[in-house]
This record gives C-alpha cells, sequence and structure tokens, in this order.
C-alpha cells in the first residue's frame, strides 16, 4: 500500500464521495471539496411541498451491481424496494402499452415486417460485444441498416433527436448500443420482466448515508467550497484555492468537475490537453419534476415518437415508487435534453411551466392545472458527454502535465450510459489506474 497520503478531492457527487470512499479504505487521508451545500451532484435532492425527492429522475436495475454494492457498503441495503414497471409508446398522438412481446406485436403505428426488423435491431445490439466496432458506425447509418429506412424515420429518429437534438447525426452507433445493452438488463432471465429498484427516501438518503460513512472513516467533507485554482508549490504538494480564506495542500488532488472546468481551474496545463478536454460535447437537461393529484398512466417510462411535445419522454416516477413516500400524490418528471447553451436555461419558471405543461395536457386532456399541486425546474447545462464518432480514441488522459492533478468525470464513460451505476465503476476503475502508476 506505501506510505499514507493525502488527497483532494474535487466535487461531492457520486464520483467525488466513491472516490473518496476507496481512498479513505486504503488508509489514505482525504478532503472533499464541494461547491453546494450538500453532497450529492446530479443525484441531489429537492423539497416538493413537504416530501424531499431526486431533482432528476434515476433508477436502480438488477444488473446496477456497482450501485448495490456501494448501497451494501454504506448500511441500507434493507431499504431497497424491488418494482415490475411498464412502459408505454406514444405515437401518433395515441398512447400504447409495450410492456411485453404481445403488446409489440399488436402496436400498430408499424407493420409486421417493420416490427420484425425493429424487433431484430434490438437483439443484434443485445448480443454484440464488439463495443469498439460500434464506435466507428454513426447511429443513424446503423439503424436505417437493420431496422430499415421506415422504421428509422418512424421510431428511431424521433427517439434520437428528443434525445440528442441535431446532435444525433455526430453519434456513434455506441449511443443505441450502449442503451439497449442496459435495458436488455433491466430485464430478469426466464420472466423477461422489467425490474426496476429504488432505495426509500430517494437518493438524498443514499447520500446522507453515503457521508455518514466517509465521515466515520475520517474524511474531511467541506462544504460551500468553490475551487478556483490548482497549482503544484516549490515543496511537490498539489495547492488548492477556494472561496474560502485557507488553501489546501495534498499530495495528489483529483478533479470530477467538467471537463472545460477542470482545465480552467489549472492554468499551468497545456493547451494540447486544454483543446482536448474543451473538445468534449455535453448535453444538458432542463428537467421538470410535477406533483399530481392523480396518476397520468400506469407507465414508468412513456416514450413519444411525436415531435410536438418539446420533453424527451415522460417519467412517472410513482408508477416505480410507493406513492405513499410522496404523500399519496403522483410524480412525474419532463426532462429535455439541450445543447449547453440552450435559451431554455434562461427561461423563468413560469415561461417553463406553459411550455412544458400545455403539451403534457393536450397528451392527457383528462387534466389540468387544477390536478397539479406541486411544480419545479431542475437543469444542468453539462449532464453528458455525446459518444461522437470514435470517442474513446480522441479521450484526453485522466493524468494531467500538472503533476499530481487528476480528471475523472462521466466524460470517461466510453460504454455505457450516463447512470450512477457507470459513474461508480469509472470512479473505480480509473482510480486504480491512478494507483498502479504511483
Amino acid at each position: 500500500m506505501g506510505s499514507e497520503k493525502s488527497w483532494g478531492i474535487i466535487g461531492g457527487g457520486i464520483m467525488g464521495m466513491t472516490l473518496a470512499l476507496r481512498l479513505a479504505q486504503r488508509g489514505d487521508r482525504v478532503t472533499v471539496l464541494e461547491s453546494a451545500p450538500k453532497l450529492g451532484g446530479l443525484t441531489g435532492a429537492v423539497e416538493m411541498d413537504g416530501v424531499v425527492w431526486d431533482r432528476f429522475y434515476h433508477v436502480i436495475l438488477m444488473s446496477d451491481l456497482n450501485t448495490r454494492n456501494i448501497i451494501r457498503e454504506i448500511g441500507i441495503e434493507n431499504e431497497l424496494q424491488w418494482v415490475e414497471t411498464k412502459t408505454g409508446f406514444f405515437s401518433g398522438g395515441k398512447l400504447y402499452s409495450m410492456s411485453n412481446i404481445f403488446e409489440f406485436l399488436k402496436f400498430p403505428p408499424i407493420n409486421l415486417i417493420d416490427k420484425f426488423r425493429l424487433g431484430l435491431t434490438i437483439i443484434v445490439a443485445s448480443i454484440i460485444k464488439d463495443w469498439k466496432r460500434m464506435e466507428g458506425i454513426p447511429v443513424e447509418k446503423w439503424l436505417t441498416r437493420w431496422s430499415g429506412k421506415r422504421v428509422f424515420e418512424k421510431i428511431w429518429l424521433p427517439l434520437l433527436k428528443a434525445k440528442l437534438g441535431n446532435q444525433y447525426k455526430d453519434t456513434s452507433a455506441l449511443f443505441i448500443w450502449t442503451t439497449i445493452q442496459r435495458m436488455y438488463s433491466a430485464r430478469k432471465s426466464g420472466l423477461k420482466k422489467e425490474m426496476f429498484g429504488y432505495v426509500s427516501g430517494g437518493y438524498d438518503k443514499i447520500n446522507t448515508a453515503f457521508e455518514q460513512k466517509l465521515r466515520s472513516l475520517g474524511v474531511t467533507i467541506i462544504l460551500n467550497s468553490q475551487v478556483q485554482q490548482v497549482t503544484r508549490d516549490p515543496n511537490n504538494k498539489v495547492i488548492v484555492q477556494t472561496n474560502l480564506p485557507d488553501d489546501y495542500q495534498f499530495d495528489n488532488v483529483i478533479s470530477t468537475l467538467h471537463a472545460d472546468i477542470s482545465v480552467k481551474i489549472a492554468p499551468s496545463l497545456t493547451k494540447e490537453e486544454i483543446d482536448k478536454h474543451a473538445a468534449i460535447r455535453y448535453l444538458g437537461v432542463v428537467c421538470p419534476s410535477i406533483l399530481l393529484s392523480r396518476p397520468i398512466s400506469k407507465y414508468y417510462v412513456t416514450n413519444i415518437t411525436d415531435s410536438w411535445p418539446p420533453f424527451t419522454g415522460i417519467i412517472e416516477m410513482t408508477a416505480l415508487v410507493d406513492p405513499a413516500e410522496l404523500g399519496n400524490r403522483s410524480l412525474v418528471y419532463l426532462p429535455k435534453y439541450v445543447e449547453p447553451g440552450d435559451d431554455l436555461f434562461l427561461k423563468i419558471s413560469d415561461e417553463l411551466r406553459e411550455y412544458f405543461l400545455k403539451p403534457l395536457f393536450k397528451m392527457y386532456p383528462d387534466f389540468s392545472d387544477k390536478d397539479v399541486t406541486f411544480w419545479n425546474v431542475s437543469s444542468a447545462r453539462r449532464v453528458f458527454a455525446l459518444p461522437t464518432l470514435n470517442y474513446s480514441e480522441k479521450l484526453p488522459s485522466i493524468a494531467t502535465s500538472l503533476e499530481g492533478y487528476y480528471i475523472i468525470n462521466s466524460a470517461q464513460i466510453i460504454n455505457g450510459t450516463l447512470n450512477v451505476n457507470e459513474t461508480v465503476q469509472v470512479a473505480e476503475s480509473k482510480l486504480m489506474e491512478i494507483l498502479d502508476n504511483q
């Protein structure tokens, strides 16, 4: 193991907390610097009319072994609930159930031959093992090859545009591969049922237990600390300056912040490094969360192939989570993925309310504003890095020219979708890379 070292972790999201946990378990001294008043990052919570739940939607799959391992380690495994969920499809102005093979075969918007090709595409993506090859093929080309032009334009294109906007044109087939791989793993073998999980109390419960675990291992957590600069002093220590009066010094520092911010706070990095990190293209999200007096549907996810609703899909959290956790109301998320500079980030709450709710009530005419008991919008300009063609080959190294300064963030997820499980896996695998090279 070597002698005890001091580590500074910039960012107290799941990535930062996982890095801190593994380093503290080695016996190293660890400090987490988080700019927000609480740990959690994108898994943070918001108070919704007396109940606390996640700002953005999250779900745990049975195959999410990294997440489940963390939940067990922090002592709340008994709070994990498993539920069979259903999937909906909104197409041609109508809502369809798409939760099993029989419903798929009855799905009216496409004919039997197209259904066969769509099903074949999903099966092929689920059994392909060589993700690297998928990275070199444009997603449109690959989907058209397997599904045909009609299915691509009727099903895949609206779904791609909803999630990626026009950026789908630069996205590799790895995007669809990782999405299908993850959804396939959600289905229990044999029964082929979607079993999704959540921790009672949501990620607020997970983050609180995680923080308690870190503190019990001696990790120092400094909240409301905005990192402004990372440099190196003549004594070979990495110095971190924040908005707080004191500077901090460490043997090593890991930034879990987005690529552009991670290089911005380290002014001595080379132009080549800065350019490589700056070239990573992110998508952000604007995500209303609304509490309704009654359920809107029986589906956890409703995928949308019509172009007029502005949201990517409808996530009805209380099709998964016990409504008693949310004051016996129904929690619905309406995520819309957009580029970081999109004007939607500048709109005020009332404008966003009309922008999102008017189409929702058009989809569900039985609902109106009087059914809404709570409205909130959470947004983040950089959520996930676009898997552009040959993405992994262009990715910058986690080590930098500033000795002892490393960058590990969600952009390092190269063959998975952005979710907590992949975040934990990247944190653990990249940390081993650092430790192996020291």
